[in-house]
């Protein structure tokens, strides 16, 4: 238990410095406030944030998927999806962050997906938790975005020919599949998608792979090399080739002193992709 502890506390601390490393490279660029939205998903009245760039509307748009929070989860998705909304928005896109069911600001509503895959784990283990994730990407999870992007399109601040989905961890996976099924999108960039569970479930790879198939906009897939895996940023690169899809992946140097971090470089450390990312979106929405 101290052990434990102990692990909470330092990362906690690695986790505060990461933040204001991050705040740093922000520095001249506003702190901008955004506008809370509710969005309907079903019967579900989902909490977005919405923050705009300053300019002429409409705006090229971004679309983010966060990744898999328990509802008791010690990270902060408010916080995280925050360091991207302040970025993105002072670098001249509408950047709009919606909280999936059961998740941040939509913690009210419906089913938590981390909390129903960890439950499927500790009863029934590995292939169970499997099932659960794959159903969950392609159901509630994917329904939610797609509800969100409906959103989106009715906006008049919103250049629905310059819209592009921005994922992380089952985000990532999540985007791609959106990115598969929804045609009005014009770029996809996922970081760390499928880092954690791709050496675990054949399930998500299938998934992904007929995702990599199946896809029309360019992708951008993106790992720090201390991800807890690239291994599926280079399968879905050779599967990309096989295909014939437009895409781009990028392998980070390590950062951070663990895994975890490595994973979480989307938010610990912009400076080492921003440049690469803004390049790409500037080229395929234009």
């Amino acid at each position: 238990m101290l052990r434990r502890l102990f692990f909470f506390f330092f990362y906690f601390i690695i986790v505060t410095k990461s933040f204001s490393q991050t705040r740093d490279t922000l520095h001249g660029q506003d702190s901008l406030s955004p506008d809370t939205l509710t969005i309907t998903s079903g019967k579900l009245a989902l909490k977005a944030l919405l923050w705009k760039p300053s300019g002429t509307a409409p705006f090229p748009t971004i679309i983010f998927c966060h990744g898999s929070y328990e509802t008791n989860d010690r990270y902060d998705v408010l916080q995280q999806t925050s360091v991207l909304g302040d970025l993105f928005a002072n670098n001249g896109y509408l950047f709009f962050g919606l909280f999936r069911r059961g998740t941040g600001l939509s913690k009210d509503q419906g089913e938590n997906g981390a909390d129903l895959m960890t439950k499927a784990f500790k009863e029934k283990g590995q292939e169970e938790r499997n099932k659960v994730q794959v159903h969950q990407l392609q159901t509630d999870q994917l329904q939610d975005m797609i509800s969100g992007l409906s959103y989106l399109r009715q906006r008049k601040d919103v250049d629905t020919t310059r819209i592009a989905v921005l994922g992380h961890s089952f985000g990532g996976s999540l985007a791609m599949l959106v990115a598969e099924h929804n045609r009005h999108l014009q770029a996809a960039v996922i970081f760390g998608a499928a880092g954690y569970s791709w050496n675990l479930s054949s399930q998500l790879r299938t998934l992904l792979f007929n995702a990599a198939k199946n896809i029309t906009v360019p992708v951008m897939i993106i790992h720090a090399k201390n991800d807890y895996s690239t291994n599926p940023g280079y399968a879905l690169d050779s599967a990309m080739n096989l295909f014939h899809k437009r895409h781009l992946l990028k392998i980070y140097p390590s950062f951070g002193t663990s895994q975890l971090e490595g994973h979480n470089i989307i938010f610990l450390n912009t400076g080492i992709w921003q440049n690469d990312v803004f390049n790409f979106l500037r080229t395929n929405l234009n």
